[in-house]
């Protein structure tokens, strides 16, 4: 959890190439107007979408975005994998092999995702953008004996890696501040993804993973959003809501719920080339609608009711901006999330820590 608190020693090691340089004109060019290099000029790197480029100017970026997941809690109150498998109902029970609770509880999560965008400024007032991504998950369970009580089997874990959805849009502009992100998410990613688990009675199947460890949604997904951003000397703002709505069932027989997202942020600036940012974060997603018939056990995740919920995440960061010299051009972005608020459709794992660091350039 300590790896987003490192931004401070990044301040001192790159301090004579992100600011220490006087500003001079910058190739890049956002809401269509020209000004110093400055770290003031791109939001939060965990923000999508955030700002339009020059007609005919290109920009490149890489994003990895780290989340870890543990413990457990039904709504917003942490419970024990005992109290899961003892207390909760198995969906399945009833079908041959299902016991009437669930059996394997999982206790902690990690994603890593690899993101790697193109944005080009179609116009001064509209840019595109392409976002591709590889996605790799992994699951810790415990597994108790048998349909009762509270011995445990043993724990095993799983794990998934593939390409994931592909997302485009356009940032339109209504004002040098505001813009329209209007984008849709296409389902390049995996929804039939398999591992090897520990049933309560000892066996070892390879079975289709539950819905949190496939890597695509399966659906055409709709993306709107609204962006606002503005900045002065030594300090910029902004704040975006966005959305995902699912366009129907994928192949499997099921649509991942919909998601609302509003976020708002603020930077000062330390010199031209490093600003830090303090951000706050909403999020709403609703449980899947539809089952994967292949996806059956007792277990938390592969019940299509126990997905989603509302957060509340705070976030602190820093941005770099090369001013001069050979990494002219070049931005590095740090951004660490502690959720405050988690309030799930349980059980679920709650989130422990969220950590993004992006490269981009603009040319």
């Amino acid at each position: 959890m300590n790896t987003f608190f490192k931004a401070g020693r990044l301040l001192a090691v790159t301090g004579a190439v992100f600011g220490a340089a006087p500003a001079v004109a910058d190739e890049g060019h956002e809401d269509g107007d020209t000004y110093e290099v400055n770290a003031l000029g791109h939001a939060p790197i965990g923000v999508m979408g955030d700002h339009r480029h020059k007609q005919g100017e290109w920009m490149v970026s890489y994003r990895l975005m780290h989340m870890d997941m543990a413990g457990i809690q039904i709504g917003t109150d942490d419970v024990t994998p005992e109290t899961v498998a003892t207390t909760v109902p198995n969906r399945f029970f009833g079908a041959p092999g299902q016991p009437p609770t669930l059996r394997i509880v999982p206790t902690s999560m990690r994603m890593d995702m690899h993101m790697a965008g193109i944005m080009y400024g179609l116009s001064d007032q509209v840019t595109l953008m392409v976002m591709g991504n590889y996605v790799t998950k992994e699951m810790d369970h415990i597994t108790f004996q048998g349909g009762m009580g509270t011995t445990r089997l043993s724990e095993f874990r799983t794990t998934t890696a593939d390409i994931g959805d592909t997302k485009v849009s356009a940032l339109i502009g209504l004002t040098d501040t505001v813009h329209i992100n209007a984008g849709i998410s296409i389902p390049t990613g995996a929804i039939t993804e398999e591992a090897q688990i520990l049933t309560p009675m000892g066996g070892t199947p390879t079975v289709r993973t539950p819905y949190p460890m496939q890597i695509g949604s399966g659906t055409f997904d709709l993306e709107p959003g609204i962006t606002y951003s503005d900045r002065n000397d030594s300090f910029a703002w902004g704040a975006q809501i966005r959305g995902t709505v699912q366009l129907g069932d994928n192949d499997e027989g099921y649509s991942l719920g919909n998601r609302g997202m509003a976020t708002a942020w603020v930077q000062a600036s330390l010199t031209p080339g490093v600003a830090l940012s303090a951000r706050v974060q909403g999020e709403t997603v609703g449980r899947v609608d539809g089952i994967d018939p292949a996806i059956v056990g007792p277990v938390q995740t592969a019940n299509p009711d126990f997905q989603g919920g509302e957060t509340v995440t705070a976030l602190a960061g820093v941005n770099f901006a090369a001013t001069g010299g050979a990494l002219k051009g070049w931005r590095l972005g740090i951004e660490g999330g502690l959720p405050i608020v988690q309030d799930l459709n349980g059980p679920q794992m709650p989130t422990d820590y969220t950590l993004t660091v992006g490269l981009q350039k603009a040319f």
